[in-house]
């Protein structure tokens, strides 16, 4: 790789799929070089791109292998946008996957996202952000809380959004045949724009607890 991004080569699904399964530690020996130049290179190369079309998105990370094979098998990278709140990004033989999420919250974090749902203007905005999400074809998901938390009413509008102790949201954007082109970066921007207000909201009122 040279840097610029050229899209995921054929190849690297090859590598995937010899990953599949408990591939064994020589197998993964064999693979590591071919991994690392087809399937983690371009990850880097793609977001260095999405960073160039966005400053907010400079602050990425793009994961190394572990010793459990599904790190082998999913390429995983993130963007820092907030504290505790980021742009996921997954390549594997499913293809490339994104999310918006705010979870693993900091102490405090849960409470400042409760007071922001059940006051009216903020509570009512995250509430249409999240079904406007949810229309263009995002998962939403989250660890949430059997019961509304202690000090809300059972019968509160928004009783779902307060039962949340995060909140993601996910999407498959395919394995078609643009995953192997530059095309890449514009359908990672055009899902980043999908999930940018309501990531914002997030940034704006989970802010990292004193």
């Amino acid at each position: 790789m040279d840097g610029q991004f050229t899209g995921w080569p054929d190849q690297a699904m090859d590598v995937l799929w010899q990953l599949q399964g408990e591939p064994s530690h020589a197998t993964r020996e064999r693979c590591r070089a071919d991994r690392e130049r087809l399937v983690r290179q371009p990850m880097i190369a793609l977001l260095n791109e999405v960073a160039d079309a966005d400053p907010r998105y400079e602050d990425f990370s793009v994961w190394h292998y572990r010793s459990d094979s599904w790190w082998w098998q999913h390429q995983s990278a993130v963007i820092r946008l907030g504290r505790k709140i980021e742009i996921g990004l997954r390549f594997s033989l499913s293809g490339l996957r994104i999310q918006g999420a705010w979870w693993y919250p900091d102490p405090g974090q849960v409470d400042m996202f409760r007071r922001a749902v059940a006051s009216e203007g903020s509570g009512r905005e995250l509430s249409a952000l999240v079904e406007d999400v949810r229309k263009k074809g995002y998962d939403i998901s989250g660890d949430m809380m059997k019961r509304p938390p202690r000090g809300y009413p059972a019968d509160h509008p928004r009783t779902n959004l307060l039962r949340h102790r995060s909140l993601v949201a996910a999407g498959l954007l395919g394995c078609e045949e643009w995953l192997h082109t530059p095309e890449a970066v514009d359908r990672v921007l055009s899902a980043a724009a999908d999930l940018d207000a309501l990531l914002m909201w997030l940034v704006s009122h989970v802010k990292r607890a004193a």
